[in-house]
């Protein structure tokens, strides 16, 4: 499990920054309503991404236990990302809908690229080996 802990804590590097990126860009454009989307759902994606670790953690220690487990909260993921998606629709001068949607995807995301990356890495630190 620490290597599970390991990946979320560089995936959480990354979305931090792309939040902070966001944050500027909310600031220094016009395009407010865009930004202020993309960072509530991209929030709302970072939380679903911990919550899946911490349930994954759960589940590693029950299974090693020998205990059964409930869920791995798939229910309460997407009442977040509905919970997301109705602000959205109740605010919409404030909050755009479609970047909503697209920052609920950043942590799958930021999961495919970080994993891309860790292959090609994987690949040239073997080409040095050899």
């Amino acid at each position: 499990m620490d290597n599970l802990q390991q990946l979320f804590n560089r995936q959480r590097k990354y979305i931090l920054y792309l939040l902070a990126i966001l944050v500027l860009g909310w600031g220094f454009t016009p395009y407010q309503s865009i930004f202020m989307g993309l960072i509530l759902g991209t929030s709302i994606s970072f939380f679903n991404l911990w919550m899946m670790v911490r349930r994954m953690n759960k589940f590693g220690e029950a299974v090693l236990t020998g205990r059964k487990m409930r869920s791995l909260g798939t229910l309460s993921r997407m009442a977040a990302a509905i919970l997301g998606v109705f602000i959205a629709m109740q605010y919409p001068e404030t909050f755009n809908l479609i970047s909503v949607i697209i920052g609920l995807m950043t942590s799958y995301l930021v999961i495919a690229i970080d994993a891309l990356i860790s292959i090609l890495f994987r690949k040239d630190k073997q080409r040095e080996e050899r």
